[in-house]
């Protein structure tokens, strides 16, 4: 019988290209990138999804509107966004704590115009001139204000 010959010189004399300890090892390395890849992939799916509540600009007929602010970095981009909307409300508790997940209902002479759930505790509304009511419920808990356009700080508290 012929004794394998090694791969290459620098492959210690045991150890050849298809050798079964070579094989074993490629076989151990590929299980394990792929239990990363499972891991990483697993880790991704619940990961809170952030995607939907991201500071997007959303609109609904007349009606656009941006939610965020809890974070810093969220304050300031909506700071930097602002020059655009011509209503702004901020939704608090009584002590001044930041609300989120607040389902707002935009209605101007009684017709809604726009309904969704505020992301973050600070919404900017873009309307057409005029009188809006906006009713806001937070754990079923229902408050309204009425604002005119060009009124950037009205604020709820529950």
């Amino acid at each position: 019988m012929n004794k394998q010959q090694p791969f290459n010189r620098y492959l210690p004399n045991s150890r050849t290209l298809f050798s079964r300890a070579t094989r074993t090892t490629r076989r151990r390395r590929i299980v394990a990138a792929s239990l990363i890849g499972v891991t990483m992939l697993i880790a991704a799916a619940l990961r809170p999804a952030r995607a939907a509540d991201e500071m997007v600009i959303r609109t609904m007929g007349p009606v656009s509107y941006v939610c965020g602010g809890i974070a810093a970095d969220e304050r300031a981009q909506l700071a930097e966004q602002e020059k655009n909307f011509n209503m702004g409300i901020l939704f608090t508790q009584g002590d001044g704590e930041f609300l989120s997940d607040v389902d707002v209902k935009v209605t101007l002479d009684g017709q809604p115009v726009a309904n969704f759930k505020a992301g973050g505790p600070r919404c900017l509304i873009r309307a057409p001139e005029g009188s809006y009511n906006i009713e806001a419920s937070y754990k079923g808990q229902l408050k309204s204000i009425k604002i005119t356009t060009g009124t950037r700080n009205a604020q709820l508290r529950w």
